[in-house]
């Protein structure tokens, strides 16, 4: 799969881990694509951490405006019922735990639930922008991203990067699989059956746990 193909494959695992009626933050990147594959059926209250709800799916080319846009900066859709408000309304909804789940995206997750997602030492990026609230006021916090990064592991035993929260992850979605992070280490619950358990071993630097059946992450899809 080429790198948009990735992110659609993840975005709609991801969308499935949706319930009826939630309230779900979408970080920027990859997790905003979630808002294109909701389940039919299901209603989401998108939030914007940039201040407002009611984020429906990405606009097509003629139907833009440049003046909806998430947190990132890219323009979005607003659905009917929608709400605009200030930044101090929007982070009291996220640390007011109004929240039901978050996606975010990572640099690095570990054994234990710690993320990784706003730095890398040495070179120029933007701040952490909400994660931080986000990862402490979110009931649930779903990390979606690409599986490595050029080769290298990016679940790893501990995170060398600097952490944006510890212990908040509950579940990581990747392009390979689907893994929960519990008490006793990170569960695989799902694979990819375009990969074999040899190939997600081997790009994993830590230790996963296997349970007696693991799902294919396409029955999950359909």
């Amino acid at each position: 799969m080429d790198k948009e193909k990735v992110q659609e494959f993840i975005a709609k695992r991801v969308a499935h881990e949706l319930s009826d009626g939630d309230v779900v933050n979408l970080g920027i990147g990859l997790p905003t694509k979630v808002a294109n594959f909701v389940p039919h059926g299901k209603t989401i209250i998108f939030q914007s951490e940039n201040g407002f709800v009611g984020l429906g799916p990405s606009p097509s080319e003629d139907n833009i405006n440049p003046y909806i846009t998430n947190a990132g900066g890219v323009p979005v859709t607003i659905l009917p019922g929608g709400a605009f408000f200030d930044s101090a309304t929007s982070f009291g909804i996220i640390r007011g735990g109004h929240v039901n789940l978050t996606v975010l995206g990572a640099l690095q997750v570990d054994e234990r639930g710690n993320i990784a997602n706003y730095m890398i030492p040495g070179k120029m990026v933007p701040g952490m922008g909400g994660a931080m609230d986000l990862l402490s006021g979110a009931k649930k916090v779903i990390v979606a991203m690409e599986h490595t990064a050029k080769g290298s592991p990016k679940i790893l035993k501990e995170c060398t990067l600097p952490l944006t929260a510890m212990g908040e992850v509950d579940l990581i979605v990747t392009e390979m699989c689907v893994i929960e992070v519990t008490p006793e280490g990170l569960l695989l619950r799902e694979m990819n059956e375009e990969f074999t358990l040899a190939e997600i071993l081997e790009s994993t630097e830590a230790k996963l746990l296997l349970p007696e059946k693991i799902l294919s992450m396409q029955s999950v899809i359909m």
